[in-house]
């Protein structure tokens, strides 16, 4: 391509001297920021422990209303074994990494052995129990009371003092007024409702999402695939790639608007009195919309008259179409996703270094707080990355790299953009998908709600997996 035929009527070289001094250093900034975090996320805790435990907590629960074949199935041969194991290590690491150990986690350790009817072995988790924060520890020492004499209304006010989700709850209901006082037989089929919604939809959907990119592959090496529509994208040159970006996305909108938004929004929350959880659901959409401000404000200042009409590509209409598209590739992607996380999963463990706002949903049982994480991963950050990554970055780098560098491209700085080594790979894939979907449609509406369908079900499994 040459110079009078690039978008803007120039070529890139001919960038103004501060232009390309400001993209180096933004360069230079972005790749230490993403380096550190990188590296910083090893030490985060992941979720993936907590869902496998939630997981367990769930087959143990829903095992008495799971009957004939389903039973082995859906909650495992010996669920109970399964989750004390799952438990004693999720603890052993927290205490070999020098970590302050969750006490409900070790109240539930002491519950599922008085259920295994070890009280020689529970009675001293309970007593160290004891001299720990409440409500654990007066729940210990009513545990201890060998004639159960706590009034009534005092059990109820200590098993309402403990988190809701997983088994603690009933169990400790369970502990103190027996399992007919509690309800056990409604809870056990709730939980096998939650337990099959989250263990064969994610089936389905991927042996559906098999034979969809089995029928993709065929078609095209059929040559019966339809013809790719041309890529349209801003008049941006890489110089303006690099400062969007690294400069925008990393230096603006990663360092810059946390440090300048985040004392600000939470002075705001606490002068109007907001109480925990919604003070975090509002902080995280407050802050993601102020994340956002920053590069789409750099990207309409870099088009201020030279942006042509639709050069975004959203092309929303007709509606049923982008959804269908959307879906399609979501389900042509899962499988590559998830054979990438099984084959990380068994090369290299668990790295850690989860999203810290997915172990904000599992842990949430307010709604108003969940509509705020729920608005901020399926609305906002499909529409802020899809704009990014696959709106501008994607057509600029593919006019220089060429559709299949493009598409790397854009997918390798999204995935690292997260700041997850952990999740690194599994987002690069999504990120492929994504830019494929975008190349092969010439639609960006239709990256925006399959990112928004990916998030929706992580979204969702979440919520069943901790309510």
């Amino acid at each position: 391509m040459t110079a009078a035929n690039r978008p803007g009527g120039r070529p890139e070289g001919s960038a103004p001297g501060w232009k390309v001094a400001l993209a180096l250093v933004s360069l230079a900034l972005s790749l230490l920021l993403w380096l550190n975090g990188l590296i910083d996320s090893l030490s985060r805790p992941s979720v993936g422990n907590d869902l496998n435990r939630r997981q367990l907590e769930l087959a143990v629960l829903a095992e008495p209303s799971l009957d004939g074949p389903l039973r082995p199935l859906l909650a495992g041969r010996n669920p109970q074994q399964a989750l004390a194991e799952a438990i004693n290590t999720e603890l052993d690491s927290a205490r070999e990494a020098g970590r302050r150990t969750d006490p409900d986690l070790e109240l539930e350790q002491a519950l599922l052995l008085l259920r295994q009817r070890n009280n020689q072995a529970a009675e001293p988790l309970l007593r160290q129990l004891t001299a720990g924060p409440a409500p654990q520890a007066q729940l210990a020492e009513a545990l201890l009371q060998p004639d159960n004499s706590l009034a009534l209304q005092a059990r109820e006010q200590l098993i309402e003092a403990l988190p809701q989700g997983g088994v603690l709850r009933q169990w400790s209901c369970e502990a103190l007024s027996g399992a007919a006082s509690c309800s056990s037989k409604a809870v056990s089929q709730q939980a096998a409702t939650q337990l099959v919604s989250i263990t064969v939809l994610p089936v389905l959907l991927l042996l559906l999402g098999i034979a969809t990119l089995l029928r993709a592959l065929w078609m095209r090496w059929k040559g019966t695939a339809e013809e790719t529509p041309s890529l349209q994208g801003p008049q941006l040159s890489g110089v303006d790639a690099v400062l969007l970006i690294a400069g925008g996305f990393v230096v603006v909108g990663e360092l810059l608007t946390p440090l300048l938004v985040s004392p600000l929004l939470l002075g705001l929350l606490q002068h109007w009195a907001v109480k925990s959880p919604l003070r975090e659901g509002l902080s995280v959409v407050g802050l993601y919309l102020a994340l956002m401000t920053g590069p789409l404000l750099i990207l309409f200042w870099m088009l201020r008259g030279k942006a042509e009409a639709g050069w975004l590509q959203f092309r929303w209409a007709p509606l049923a179409s982008s959804l269908q598209q959307a879906l399609k590739g979501l389900l042509m992607v899962l499988p590559l996703v998830s054979l990438v996380g099984w084959l990380q999963g068994q090369l290299w463990g668990d790295p850690g270094g989860s999203n810290p706002l997915l172990e904000l949903v599992l842990n949430s049982h307010n709604v108003a707080a969940l509509a705020c994480f729920g608005f901020t991963a399926i609305v906002l950050a499909p529409l802020f990355e899809e704009t990014i990554f696959r709106g501008a970055l994607l057509p600029v780098a593919g006019r220089r790299l060429g559709a299949a560098g493009g598409i790397l491209l854009s997918a390798a700085v999204f995935a690292v953009a997260h700041l997850s080594l952990g999740e690194l790979l599994p987002l690069l894939v999504l990120g492929i998908g994504l830019g494929w979907l975008r190349w092969s449609t010439g639609r960006l509406g239709s990256c925006v709600l399959m990112h928004a369908l990916w998030n929706g079900l992580t979204f969702a499994n979440l919520v069943v997996l901790g309510w």
